[in-house]
């Protein structure tokens, strides 16, 4: 039994982690549980998924299987009413193409929500690092997510302020308090950031792109360890972001991804045919990078034809919507940078290597929309 996502570490791909947990600091869960009548936690089922937020899946005194989150920092109200939102809009427009766990109640007070624990489920992440998330999971992600660029755009309850990514204000100059606060792979990172003018300029220009877009709700934070998959079944989760933006910001985020793994699985590719102390050289590795993602290209076409064929965007809209999408893929490379450093002393020249390519995909977004299977008329 799997709890719903909520790991934010840094993986090319792996399995959850896992910690003991105790409820003793937080009354307020049970508290939660009795009101919608699924009694108490049983705590010799009780355990937690490392993340950001604190989190409790197990067997109720009932014998229901729930996952709770309770969410933290400053954004902890923004996220509840997010998710709530999502929800509320959801169930007016139920569709067989976007399956989420069951929202069991929520507790604004404390920002607790409750879902139905999904059993025997694996993340998207864990399903691609052993090569099992096929070509079907891209057509059933592409499928969800289109349902959500479906849902109604209610202006008077969905959020509609800016996303904070990228960070625009970060490429100027860091305040004194971030500065001193920050690994040392962070002040590494925001200094590559602010010496690359034209960088900052296709940054500036996303930003910009993505205002003059045709908005619609989003997710707004698409990751593989967001889908999680029960047998043949995707379910998708984790909506403390979603708002009105850029459907292409979703699109960029999956293809990113796979772009991702195609970057780490070079080192690999090039062990399982090297001999043992080999260096590879600089075309070997352009080689196999090349190699890697030609072997992962038609998951992302998959995902993207299933998409036009789900959505059905306006043919003027396809192309504008495909380029930005490679733009945002492109920022998932530098996102991923960011996110790693932030748990780490050095950047890897793995984490450098992608988001090198991502800024080369960055500067000409419209070259590549073919590399990244962002072609295609939806016959899916």
């Amino acid at each position: 039994m799997t709890p719903q996502s909520e790991s934010n570490t840094d993986k090319a791909g792996g399995k959850a982690e896992y910690i003991p947990v105790s409820l003793e600091r937080f009354p307020e869960v049970d508290s939660l549980l009795g009101r919608l009548g699924l009694g108490a936690y049983d705590t010799d089922t009780l355990t937690s998924l490392v993340g950001r937020n604190d989190n409790w899946s197990g067997t109720t005194t009932t014998g229901a299987q729930v996952f709770v989150k309770k969410l933290e920092d400053t954004t902890a109200a923004q996220n509840f009413r997010r998710i709530t939102v999502f929800e509320e809009l959801a169930a007016k427009r139920r569709s067989p193409r976007l399956r989420t766990p069951a929202l069991l109640g929520a507790d604004p007070e404390h920002h607790l929500v409750a879902f139905e624990l999904l059993p025997d489920v694996a993340t998207g992440s864990e399903l691609a690092a052993d090569d099992a998330f096929d070509e079907g999971l891209c057509r059933q992600a592409a499928q969800a997510l289109a349902a959500i660029h479906q849902l109604p755009a209610d202006q008077a309850a969905i959020d509609t302020s800016p996303h904070p990514l990228p960070p625009l204000g970060g490429l100027r100059g860091l305040s004194m308090d971030y500065f001193v606060e920050r690994s040392f792979a962070e002040i590494e990172t925001w200094q590559l950031l602010q010496n690359d003018a034209q960088v900052i300029e296709a940054l500036h220009d996303l930003r910009e792109s993505e205002q003059t877009a045709v908005l619609c709700p989003i997710h707004a934070d698409v990751r593989l360890d967001q889908f999680l998959v029960n047998g043949s079944t995707l379910y998708m989760t984790d909506f403390e972001e979603f708002r009105l933006g850029d459907p292409a910001r979703d699109i960029g985020g999956f293809i990113g991804e796979w772009l991702f793994k195609a970057i780490h699985g070079i080192p690999k590719s090039i062990s399982d045919v090297a001999d043992f102390g080999h260096t590879a050289t600089h075309d070997e590795i352009i080689a196999h990078g090349v190699a890697e993602l030609a072997r992962l290209r038609p998951l992302m076409s998959a995902f993207w034809n299933s998409y036009l064929h789900a959505a059905k965007p306006s043919g003027r809209h396809v192309s504008g919507l495909a380029t930005r999408s490679a733009a945002f893929a492109g920022w998932h490379m530098i996102d991923r940078m960011i996110a790693h450093a932030v748990h780490s002393v050095r950047l890897s020249p793995a984490h450098r290597a992608a988001a090198g390519i991502g800024r080369t995909i960055l500067l000409s977004p419209s070259d590549f929309t073919a590399t990244l299977g962002l072609e295609g008329k939806g016959a899916a």
